[in-house]
């Protein structure tokens, strides 16, 4: 690659870091990479090389280039690469080799579901990173190579045990953890990264994101989530994302799609515990499927209500 190539590539290699939260941003993601070398320097490496891979695989095979130019092509295989890192151990070179080969996958995977959802009017989100990584979580206990942990992650589902009052400290820890959690991350301070990230992309996404999040916060409250489980984000990163997807990036940012998307930020936390229990036998992996299940459910339904589908406002209104 020449200069100019180079520097085109790495600019769709940080767009597609800032697209897990929808954001076409090479800032947004520039500052999402720094939040995962704070988790790690692993984890930034195989986020940043994750999303690299997807898009010089998508680059070689001939992909429109409207998707390479907004990152649209890199993130699914950065999760994917994150999530072979912390199911697999960062520090294993097999755990690399997969990581790369899970990329390559990914990516035909997210031409596939591409291709089947357009047809429906529907986008494919993180889709293709969830039906890559439940399959590396079900699939890697049966092979030596890869599988470092001993006995493999199975377990019965239990009921919610522990304590459910929230100290301001758990709160305030399960917020930004929320962000965190969207990249696998559990620490607050990668969370704070990831919030500047969406920041820097624009106020009004960063807004909705935190309406999403706190949402999310209150729900599983409500029902009487343990505080451990809100305090490390795993009740609250599926709620961000479906609230960002509703409000401003499928649907129009209004007071209508607003209320519609928090309402789906309510569904995707509470059906969080749901698909940790049906992905037991690999150890609860919940990945991003309550999102995913949750804004494809409501985005079909949203075609039936011309409140929500109008026109997005002009830029600037």
């Amino acid at each position: 690659m020449g200069p100019p190539r180079a520097r085109l590539f790495a600019t769709q290699v940080l767009r597609g870091q800032g697209q897990v939260t929808f954001l076409p941003n090479a800032a947004t993601g520039a500052l999402f990479c720094l939040a995962l070398f704070a988790a790690g320097w692993e984890y930034g490496l195989y986020g940043l090389a994750g999303t690299a891979v997807g898009t010089a695989t998508a680059w070689l095979l001939g992909a429109e280039r409207e998707r390479l130019a907004t990152g649209l092509e890199g993130f699914n295989a950065c999760l994917t690469a994150l999530s072979c890192a912390v199911l697999l151990g960062a520090e294993h070179l097999s755990t690399a080799l997969l990581a790369g080969a899970g990329c390559v996958v990914v990516t035909v995977v997210t031409a596939a579901a591409v291709r089947l959802f357009g047809s429906w009017g529907l986008p494919s989100l993180t889709l293709p990173f969830c039906l890559t990584a439940s399959a590396t979580a079900l699939t890697a206990p049966g092979f030596q190579r890869i599988w470092h942990r001993g006995d493999g992650l199975a377990a019965l589902t239990r009921p919610a045990a522990g304590p459910t009052a929230l100290e301001p400290a758990d709160l305030a820890r399960g917020f930004f953890a929320g962000f965190g959690q969207i990249f696998l991350m559990p620490q607050w301070y990668v969370g704070a990264l990831l919030l500047c990230g969406l920041l820097v992309a624009g106020r009004r996404a960063a807004a909705v994101a935190c309406l999403g999040n706190l949402t999310g916060i209150a729900t599983a409250w409500a029902l009487g989530a343990p505080a451990a489980r809100i305090a490390d984000g795993t009740m609250g990163y599926n709620s961000v994302l479906v609230a960002l997807a509703l409000c401003g990036v499928f649907l129009p940012a209004r007071a209508a799609t607003l209320a519609y998307a928090l309402v789906g930020a309510a569904v995707a936390t509470a059906l969080g515990p749901a698909v940790s229990a049906l992905f037991a036998p690999s150890g609860g992996h919940a990945f991003t499927w309550p999102f995913v299940v949750t804004t494809l459910v409501f985005l079909g339904a949203a075609k039936s209500f011309p409140r929500l589908t109008g026109p997005m406002p002009a830029a600037g209104t």
